[in-house]
């Protein structure tokens, strides 16, 4: 449980987010930041990492910015040697960074046929080769404890354990649920498994796969999805915030190794 005290539960801890300025890391951001974490962020724009430090200047915390393109392996390189060589000590990790479903890239959306080779392999080296290779570089830089574990959050999706349902997508040419978007987040599951047994017992970690999030979609997608949810709605970026509570706290202190769905029942 959280401590009776007035200190805040993060308090004294350092969180990395990748891919911080997005609708999603924004709100993971905020989360960690009002639970009195200090925030190393990074994104490919600096200016848009910027503008998210003006929002989040109120607290109480050291905020650092690092631009980088998780895309490019040169530049994780350099991310992750700039954090060793500031002897940085990093207590929660959420690897946010990712193409999405509604990333507007040539060859991603639509009929198989028209996927792309290239679209795909840029999709695994961001959502998933990145994920391991900043792991890999900043496993000593871990505050590795056997009390009180630092965490690993990778954000995964309900369409790395499911199969698409095409009759949503039925007549909405820019809506699509493209096969290296699924096949990179199975491979982030399966990578948080492999994790949670190698890195244990001083560094858990876990995975969330949050399934459809509002983002202004057509009504027509909306009514579609939440006809197929028991709780009869899209999920929410405070939906994943509570789930980015549970994982980066000692709430979950003997929780490893799991991808948590927040889903509303969509998957049952």
């Amino acid at each position: 449980m959280f401590n009776k005290s007035n200190k805040l539960p993060l308090s004294g801890k350092t969180s990395l987010v990748t891919g911080a300025s997005g609708v999603i890391g924004e709100a993971i951001t905020e989360t960690l930041a009002n639970l009195g974490s200090d925030l190393i962020l990074t994104d490919f724009s600096m200016d848009k990492l910027n503008l998210l430090k003006e929002k989040i200047n109120a607290f109480n915390i050291k905020i650092i910015l690092l631009q980088a393109d998780l895309e490019k392996i040169q530049s994780r390189q350099l991310l992750i040697d700039s954090l060793i060589d500031k002897q940085i000590k990093l207590d929660i990790l959420v690897n946010n960074a990712a193409f999405t479903g509604d990333s507007h890239l040539t060859g991603w959306i639509g009929k198989l046929n028209e996927q792309s080779v290239e679209t795909w392999s840029r999709a695994l080296e961001v959502n998933l080769t990145s994920v391991f290779h900043l792991i890999k570089g900043l496993e000593f830089n871990f505050n590795n404890d056997v009390n009180h574990p630092a965490s690993i959050i990778n954000m995964a999706s309900i369409y790395g354990f499911k199969a698409p349902v095409w009759s949503l997508y039925e007549g909405l040419k820019e809506m699509g649920n493209p096969a290296a978007y699924a096949v990179s987040k199975a491979g982030l599951i399966q990578l948080t498994k492999w994790l949670a047994v190698t890195l244990g017992p001083g560094i858990r970690v876990n995975s969330i796969s949050p399934g459809g999030l509002y983002r202004g979609q057509s009504d027509v997608f909306i009514n579609r999805y939440e006809n197929k949810v028991p709780l009869m709605r899209m999920a929410t970026v405070d939906d994943v915030c509570g789930a980015i509570t549970y994982l980066a706290s000692d709430l979950s202190k003997y929780v490893t190794g799991q991808n948590i769905t927040v889903d509303g029942g969509f998957t049952l």
